[in-house]
């Protein structure tokens, strides 16, 4: 498919707004840093993300989310990994690495991702995407390491920075198991509880509560840049698969690199540019990808937002309930087994073995 066909996709278009939305919050958070601790700032993000979207749901008057009980595990293993390991092990790292080993070593996130979903999920791939994801990855370790000087000091935080990235890659891949439940619940769930974390971790290591209207500053952010980009990420799990997701979030570095340009009058550099061009490429390759053969779905019954233009989503209504083609509603709804050939990504309705 070309590249303006690949962008038309939701789910892709969902992962680029979700890196663009993380990747600016690393030049404003540095805004607040000299008032708050880093740790605690995490805390106050992650809350904000949580608490923020868990008001934005009472606002909207969402409806309960009964999560079926097969997928309660799955969220149980991604908020232990995500919310609770993962920030206690990057702490243990971070304590003891140079800011240019620990930078480098986050990049490691993305190629896990892909790596958990390719080998363990059984997610399909090609060498377009693989050599796609290499070039934004390599991107962002270009952006990682302005200078080519890379500082591990000790194996042993090296090894726990990597840890962390290994179990927020296992996140990744246990989130898109319950990805079609409602987001905005998933990160409420997932930001209170990585907040709690951190808040905690910060406290017990004596860091000291900021201003009210700094906490208040935080937590605003962290509604926008980790809440909002979680839910956008969240869908984009569900319409392109975890490692292509992956793939699109690792562009972040490169929008946070270019808001710093622009907020803290930071230099426009040789290594940014070769940076956005590494990356453009990945994107490119990936969003031109075409995977197309016969496949049979089997049949399913479940409840998420959906349309009746797809494809996939043309059962019937009931007598007088009448939906417009186009229009998004959500109910449960059976899937009948079908077997038929076109393009498709590794979403939340392709994924058979190949």
């Amino acid at each position: 498919m070309t590249a303006r066909q690949g962008l038309r996709n939701g789910g892709v278009r969902a992962a680029l707004l979700s890196a663009a939305l993380f990747g600016a919050s690393a030049p404003l958070a540095k805004l607040l840093l000299g008032d708050v601790d880093p740790w605690l700032l995490a805390g106050l993000l992650y809350v904000g993300a949580g608490v923020g979207m868990g008001l934005w749901r009472i606002i909207r008057r969402s409806p309960r989310v009964a999560l079926p009980r097969g997928e309660v595990w799955w969220l149980v293993g991604a908020v232990v990994s995500g919310g609770l390991a993962g920030p206690v092990l990057l702490m243990v790292g971070l304590a003891s690495m140079p800011a240019s080993g620990a930078s480098l070593l986050l990049n490691v996130e993305g190629v896990l991702t892909a790596v958990i979903a390719w080998v363990v999920f059984r997610e399909p791939t090609d060498r377009r995407v693989v050599v796609g994801m290499l070039a934004i990855v390599a991107g962002a370790v270009v952006i990682a390491v302005p200078t080519g000087r890379v500082d591990f000091a000790e194996v042993w935080p090296a090894l726990a920075i990597v840890a962390a990235c290994a179990c927020w890659a296992l996140d990744n891949n246990l989130t898109r198991k319950v990805s079609l439940s409602d987001a905005t619940w998933l990160v409420t769930v997932k930001g209170c509880t990585a907040g709690a974390t951190n808040l905690g971790i910060a406290l017990l290591l004596g860091a000291a509560l900021p201003a009210a209207h700094v906490a208040l500053a935080a937590m605003a952010l962290g509604f926008v840049a980790y809440g909002l980009s979680l839910v956008l990420f969240i869908v984009a799990l569900r319409h392109v698969g975890t490692a292509r997701a992956g793939a699109y979030f690792s562009i972040a570095p490169f929008f946070g690199a270019v808001l710093a340009i622009a907020v803290l009058s930071e230099p426009l550099t040789p290594q940014l540019v070769l940076a956005g061009g590494l990356m453009a490429l990945g994107t490119w390759l990936h969003v031109t990808e075409r995977h197309s053969h016969s496949h049979t779905h089997e049949a399913v019954t479940h409840d998420h937002w959906h349309t009746h233009d797809d494809g996939h989503h043309d059962h019937v209504h009931a007598a007088g309930d009448v939906v417009e083609a186009g229009v998004r509603h959500r109910h449960v709804h059976t899937h009948e087994a079908i077997t038929h050939s076109h393009e498709h990504y590794p979403d939340a309705h392709h994924r058979h073995a190949h």
